[in-house]
């Protein structure tokens, strides 16, 4: 065990935060540590979108739902998958790129790249005593959000992050066990074995909110992802990726 480690460990989300401004050597450090994770080949297919103008985060907490913590909060930063770069670059090294930058695996290198470096930025934000909810509702009206922020051709915000001083202190949420996250050499094959996981991590789960609702709720795990799957959502997303330049090939 180190502060590294107990700093992960200790990872909630948080929804309310301080009218406190970070500062800019704050935000510079977090994304500092962000352009530390590790990159594909070294392409650093990504680009970090900070807001701090009060109208602007107003609107994006309106397209992403009208969360109130993408509106009041420390900093919020848009992490975005970036090949728009690497187009220029192929203009500028004169080097025929597109069939590259338009394949699924180039697609699937600029998630993962701004994935990582998101998480390095989350955790450095965390190890200075702040709070962090991630931002996925920015997918709710991506359009929108685009044109918000000028982001050209190739450019996809993915996701928001929150960053501030917290204003609560939530129950750490219980994740799934670790025998069936963890597979030795093989994927664990047992059926039920995996079901019998799945209902032991029910219980847990269902323990976890009677406690924190005052029994007022009994959610199962299975049973709330069950719901939310059968209920599609965004489903825009493979026509508005392909319109961005991205998964063509």
């Amino acid at each position: 065990m180190n502060p590294v480690i107990e700093t992960i460990l200790q990872h909630r989300s948080i929804r309310q935060f301080e009218d406190r401004p970070l500062t800019d050597e704050q935000i510079r450090t977090i994304v500092e540590c962000a352009q530390a994770a590790a990159t594909s080949s070294f392409i650093q297919a990504y680009s970090i979108i900070g807001v701090k103008d009060k109208e602007t985060k107003r609107k994006l907490a309106e397209l992403a739902g009208n969360q109130s913590y993408v509106e009041n909060n420390g900093h919020f930063f848009v992490f975005c998958a970036d090949l728009h770069r690497h187009e220029v670059i192929g203009e500028m090294e004169q080097k025929e790129v597109l069939p590259s930058l338009e394949s699924t695996e180039k697609f699937m290198v600029a998630l993962i790249d701004t994935a990582l470096a998101a998480q390095n930025a989350a955790i450095a934000a965390e190890s200075m005593g702040l709070g962090i909810c991630y931002i996925g509702g920015l997918r709710n009206n991506l359009p929108e959000v685009c044109k918000l922020l000028k982001v050209p051709k190739r450019v996809i915000p993915l996701f928001g992050l929150a960053v501030g001083y917290p204003a609560q202190q939530p129950d750490k949420k219980p994740r799934l066990p670790f025998e069936h996250v963890y597979h030795e050499e093989t994927y664990e094959q047992d059926r039920a074995k995996f079901e019998a996981q799945l209902k032991q991590y029910n219980d847990i789960v269902s323990a976890y909110y009677e406690k924190r609702t005052n029994g007022k709720r009994r959610d199962t795990w299975t049973g709330q992802m069950a719901n939310m799957l059968s209920n599609p959502v965004r489903m825009y997303m493979k026509e508005f990726v392909e319109g961005k330049g991205f998964n063509l090939r």
